[in-house]
């Protein structure tokens, strides 16, 4: 690995005039396409008819199988095989405690271009606490209004079900654990939540915030946020092999806290590496701090 600043990197324009399928049943083109445009000159083709839920639900009725990678991959090859072309993009989210501080939610974004003709797969990430993840158990609808508000209902949709489904019955009837999904009207709300309670074991509603992203303008946010850091990544090309996608891979270790010196959540710099050749080096991000503050120190926030 070589340390110290990296070299400024070379923009790539192989993917220029190219086209990539993208498969996705809930509308993400909207937010990727332009930065792939806009940085890459890549089209993006969105075939019709395909279930991407075969992959997973964010609902639970369907289990996601794999990492968030592996399943990214696959469904942008989904996309290719419906399309016939060579190159995909897909993105895949996740969400529940924050990794480093787990008292706050975040949801973790995933998105990945997957290039069989030059046997490429890049792929960018992050963890954002810029979400309205959230679960609410109720016997009545009226035990809602702070939760309402906090998860931004009704812009926002929600997810309800049957609390408690324990039962032989249930696991022969998954798709019944869904009472209804994409609810944008209280009326919707009030019919979901007194169904579900009928339908529980425990008399009581689960109400969940809908992550899918044509019903999550927050989450569709992230995506686009993270469509352009892809699509930057793309067009970065190796400073030793010149292949694109050279990037990010990890950050380094933390800046010590000024209050008991263990490490902290704020990371020195970043580790970037090539996908093709494993060409490694660090960048040090600037202004370099030489200590930080016990609100970003996991040891002091325990």
């Amino acid at each position: 690995m070589t340390n110290g600043a990296r070299v400024f990197p070379v923009t790539s324009s192989i993917y220029r005039g190219a086209k990539a399928a993208m498969a996705t049943m809930h509308g993400k083109e909207a937010a990727i396409a332009p930065a792939m445009e806009a940085h890459l000159g890549l089209e993006i083709v969105t075939p019709a008819g395909l279930d991407t839920d075969i992959l997973g639900t964010f609902s639970g009725e369907i289990p996601r199988i794999g990492t968030m990678l592996e399943v990214a991959v696959r469904k942008a090859r989904i996309g290719m095989r419906a399309t016939g072309l060579g190159v995909g993009i897909a993105s895949e989210g996740s969400f529940g405690p924050h990794p480093v501080v787990p008292f706050l939610r975040a949801g973790m974004e995933l998105m990945v271009l997957v290039d069989d003709e030059r046997s490429l797969i890049i792929s960018e990430s992050f963890v954002t606490d810029q979400t309205n993840h959230d679960v609410a158990v109720v016997v009545d609808v009226s035990e809602l209004g702070e939760f309402l508000a906090r998860v931004m209902f009704p812009s926002h949709a929600l997810v309800v079900g049957p609390n408690q489904t324990d039962s032989p019955w249930w696991r022969l009837h998954p798709q019944l654990k869904v009472i209804r999904k994409g609810i944008r009207a209280h009326g919707e709300l009030a019919d979901a939540v007194s169904y579900a309670t009928r339908r529980s074991e425990d008399g009581r509603a689960r109400v969940m915030t809908d992550m899918r992203a044509h019903m999550n303008p927050t989450r569709m946010q992230s995506i686009t946020d993270l469509a352009a850091l892809l699509a930057q990544r793309v067009a970065t090309e190796c400073p030793h092999c010149r292949a694109p996608g050279f990037g990010r891979f990890a950050v380094s270790s933390g800046i010590p806290c000024i209050s008991c010196g263990e490490e902290s959540i704020i990371p020195r710099g970043e580790l970037w590496r090539c996908a093709v050749c494993n060409y490694a080096c660090e960048e040090v991000k600037l202004p370099k701090l030489e200590f930080a503050q016990p609100a970003d120190c996991p040891r002091c926030n325990a």
